[in-house]
């Protein structure tokens, strides 16, 4: 599958890392299937704060209050995205352990505060990441 995104998705997602750096961002993405309609900013709810550096987490009580916007709006939560501060965008291992395989997941690299890679990752059957393609859409698309 292809996750679909458009410039403003994508200039949401590099806004947030940056601004956020040296922090990991975070945040969920609302859409219908592969095809994004919303990316939404979440606060890095890490519980430790020395550790926003490398680690993010969404609070729960955000997670269900966007899982009812979206439902409300007849969409889904299909992704999540999280910032890399100085490192690629690859999937780290608590990335993976903590991941689920309906979601495809955003990670975005963010070298000396200039947001600069962006990859799109999915879990298999095994719980192991593999690289998802992102269609950056058009406007006329």
């Amino acid at each position: 599958m292809i996750l679909q995104l458009n410039q403003e998705h994508l200039q949401t997602i590099q806004t947030h890392a940056e601004i956020t750096y040296p922090l990991e961002c975070c945040g969920v993405i609302l859409g219908c299937g592969k095809m994004a309609v919303e990316a939404i900013p979440t606060e890095n709810a890490f519980p430790v704060e020395s550790e926003k550096k490398r680690r993010y987490a969404i609070a729960p009580e955000i997670m269900l209050k966007t899982q009812r916007e979206a439902r409300d709006k007849s969409l889904n939560i299909i992704g999540i995205y999280h910032s890399h501060p100085d490192y690629p965008a690859i999937p780290s291992e608590c990335d993976r352990e903590l991941a689920w395989q309906e979601y495809s997941y955003i990670i975005i690299s963010v070298v000396k505060g200039k947001a600069s890679d962006i990859q799109s990752w999915t879990l298999d059957e095994n719980h192991q990441f593999q690289p998802e393609e992102i269609k950056l859409l058009t406007p006329n698309s």
